[in-house]
């Protein structure tokens, strides 16, 4: 088992001695095994996430399809949670655990006297907004100015690398409802990019090449 206060303390340094301490004092370390829903739209915000290990993915829903939202990696923690929080507004969001990771459950009530006592703790969440701003920004110039096909490819690279792994074990329908796009027309393009050389398609399984 990982020191899971050492590695915060290793990566967040920049938060400070003080508020470090308050955060492992306070927290709950949990691990949650791989395909776990941790939060629903409409839900009230109990802890906000930092991620320690693993890999979270954050989407909306709307009828029977899904809309990648992020991921939340290793020391990011969830903008759409920590807002909602502050608010005290319901989830906007679904949280789904993409492998089993180990999280620091940041109680709500603690985080808002944090953010008054300990300025530090903006600088985290002002950093997971630019970094979550510039990706929406990229979402919107891929759906003007790209065609499905490439948005395909660089989900598929990213979700990669985010797993650190050139192997996925991902499904069609999957790919699709994160596209918000018909699994057919999945299909039908990662036989293109797999003829292009791009990728190869192993019983189930997709490879980056």
């Amino acid at each position: 088992m990982i020191d899971a206060g050492q590695k915060i303390r290793e990566h967040l340094s920049f938060l400070g001695k003080d508020l470090l301490e308050e955060m492992t004092r306070s927290a709950i370390i949990k691990e949650i095994p791989e395909g776990t829903e941790i939060l629903r739209e409409g839900q009230y915000i109990r802890a906000v996430p930092l991620v320690i290990e693993g890999l979270i993915k954050v989407y909306s829903r709307f009828e029977d399809k899904e809309l990648l939202l992020y991921y939340i990696e290793p020391f990011q923690s969830c903008i759409m949670s920590f807002s909602s929080a502050l608010a005290n507004e319901p989830s906007k969001i679904y949280a789904e655990t993409e492998e089993d990771t180990l999280t620091m459950l940041l109680p709500v009530e603690k985080v808002n006297t944090w953010t008054k006592q300990f300025p530090e703790i903006n600088t985290l969440f002002f950093n997971q907004y630019n970094i979550r701003y510039n990706e929406l920004l990229e979402t919107i110039r891929y759906l003007l100015y790209y065609k499905l096909d490439k948005r395909i490819y660089d989900y598929l690279v990213e979700k990669s690398r985010v797993k650190g792994s050139q192997t996925l074990k991902i499904k069609h329908k999957q790919i699709a409802y994160e596209l918000g796009t018909a699994r057919e027309v999945v299909s039908r393009i990662l036989k293109k990019l797999e003829k292009e050389g791009k990728l190869r398609q192993e019983g189930g399984l997709i490879v980056i090449v």
